[in-house]
């Protein structure tokens, strides 16, 4: 039999060295299902519990590969549930291919069910999905495929989603007896015309002979696999160097000239860094309000240089960069410069935050004793939030582990998926297998944690850390710090998360903790199990998390006669 246009997109990816699509079955997208049985499981189809879910496995597939992942979904609700994930990609910049299903062409405009051809005033899928990826095509003709299938594959590798509509019969149509088109990265210059290497190594070499360079650096490193070229980059320059609250992995936590997190979650050392600088060096960040809150002032006394995908939001002498290992290894080549003496990074200062007299434990106990037990190489998915603001600060990522906190949208539940998805990339790593830690609040739970299902089918190890303060805590102290804690719309009825994960899956290790001295023994547990595991914490839901703007809101409050 002729291959499919299905069987032409499975052949694709996995010659691509993708291992996994990640998804949701249904009616318009169970021809491709169709295909990746035929293939024989490379790629295998992992289905998840909800395409929002599907979406964020994608996502976490390809921050931890460094390549990218793939979402297939169905028509209707199935397609419109991917926007929200395929949002954070493309406010992050990730590399995914969507793959949605549609009615079948013969129906378009006719009242066919979960339409979406934007006839008949049906919902236009296309225009719907183009706001929210680089590049996005309905395929009609077979013979077209080609040509699209490569050029979304290079708009998603350019940073970003990118999505096919495909209808349900001409997934099933043969493809043509034509050449195969290469979908081989082409060429691309390390830095723009008109900011060469050697002009930034010049600026950064005259900085150097009359001050220190502060560097701070973004999640870019990571994607483009530069984490070396950057610590050689540190050590060169002397430099200090902070990072973006979404890169704590680009740099070591404990390396020379470490001066911790940049803005609203961040560290004094950095602050206190840029200050005494002669010179701000962006790596990889486009220093968006979260990794630029408390900072401008500093920055706005320096002469501030960037290299990048895409340049930052404040001014700047820019050079655009699409791979970060070629541009830092250009700019050492300019540099010459031997390495210096920065000093090893010291305990960093944690916000000064209001004691809480609630019940349960504190972010701070737990994070630092999750950062005690975490195994080697550990890989951590927190959720945005209280918890998230929480990890952000006090965390330092172990060595050879990842660490992604979703900020482009801040997604509720992005982490469920993240994780799963790095978990498949990771599970064969070439440096051993990694743990993945999955840390959010009760309320992301309740939106996507039974994702968790997915792990506990494919035995993934992962353990999921759910600090359970019954509330949506980051709206109940916006609550209090903006609205005179006249009111409360975020605080619910107790419920006993860890029970409940341990009725509904016998055999899974879950534990519910509210005692200090039980937790360093349950962490033990949790991160020791060779597939999947639960930890419910109990927290205090009026607890302050270490977030700039919410203490900075406390500040004024006090001062405010």
């Amino acid at each position: 039999m002729p291959d499919r246009v299905v069987d032409y997109l499975v052949r694709t990816v996995a010659d691509r060295g993708i291992t996994q699509i990640f998804g949701v079955d249904g009616a318009n997208i169970e021809d491709l299902y169709d295909a990746i049985f035929d293939a024989g499981g490379s790629p295998a189809g992992i289905v998840a519990k909800h395409e929002f879910s599907a979406a964020t496995m994608a996502d976490g597939y390809a921050r931890s590969t460094g390549g990218m992942g793939v979402v297939a979904a169905t028509s209707g609700g199935g397609a419109m549930n991917l926007v929200a994930g395929l949002a954070e990609s493309f406010a992050s910049r990730v590399p995914v291919l969507a793959l949605i299903g549609q009615a079948p062409t013969s129906l378009e405009g006719a009242g066919a069910f979960q339409d979406s051809s934007g006839l008949a005033e049906s919902i236009d899928a296309a225009a719907l999905f183009a706001t929210v990826s680089r590049y996005c095509a309905r395929v009609t003709d077979p013979a077209e495929l080609p040509a699209q299938l490569e050029a979304a594959i290079a708009a998603a590798e350019g940073g970003g989603p990118a999505v096919l509509l495909i209808p349900k019969d001409v997934q099933q149509q043969s493809m043509p007896d034509m050449p195969v088109v290469s979908t081989a990265e082409a060429g691309r210059d390390c830095l723009a015309p008109g900011i060469s290497a050697p002009t930034i190594a010049a600026e950064l070499a005259d900085a150097r002979r009359i001050g220190k360079v502060v560097i701070i650096a973004g999640d870019q490193i990571a994607r483009d696999n530069a984490r070396a070229e950057l610590a050689e980059l540190v050590a060169a320059l002397d430099a200090s160097i902070g990072v973006a609250p979404d890169a704590k992995d680009v740099y070591s936590n404990t390396g020379p000239g470490y001066c911790g997190v940049a803005g609203s979650m961040g560290h004094a050392e950095l602050v206190e860094a840029l200050a005494a600088a002669s010179a701000c060096l962006l790596i990889g960040t486009r220093l968006p309000i979260t990794a630029r809150a408390g900072l401008d002032a500093a920055l706005a006394d320096l002469p501030v240089l960037s290299v990048g995908a895409l340049p930052p939001y404040l001014a700047t002498t820019h050079a655009t960069s699409a791979d970060l290992a070629e541009t830092i290894t250009a700019l050492l080549a300019g540099l010459g410069a031997t390495p210096g003496t920065s000093a090893h990074a010291t305990e960093l200062t944690a916000m000064t935050v209001p004691e809480a007299a609630g019940p349960g434990l504190r972010y701070r106990t737990v994070v630092e004793a999750i950062q005690r037990a975490l195994p080697d190489g550990a890989d951590v998915f927190a959720d945005a939030g209280n918890t998230g603001a929480s990890v952000v600060h006090y965390l330092r990522v172990p060595e050879r582990g990842r660490f992604t906190v979703a900020l482009g949208m801040g997604g509720m539940g992005y982490a469920f998926g993240a994780g799963i998805g790095s978990a498949f990339a990771r599970r064969a790593a070439p440096d051993g297998p990694h743990r993945t830690v999955v840390i959010a609040g009760d309320g992301s739970f309740f939106m996507h944690g039974m994702e968790m299902h997915t792990a506990i089918e494919h035995d993934l190890p992962i353990t999921f850390v759910v600090f359970n303060n019954n509330a949506h805590a980051m709206c109940v102290t916006r609550e209090q710090l903006y609205y005179q804690d006249r009111y409360s719309f975020n605080r619910f009825q107790p419920s006993h998360l860890g029970a409940g994960i341990a009725a509904m899956f016998p055999g899974l290790p879950a534990r519910t903790v509210s005692d200090a001295h039980r937790l360093s023994d349950a962490l033990d547990h949790s991160f020791a199990a060779t597939g999947p595991s639960f930890l419910e914490i109990l927290c205090d839901p009026d607890e302050v998390p270490p977030f700039l703007p919410f203490l900075s809101a406390l500040e004024s409050s006090r001062s405010t006669p």
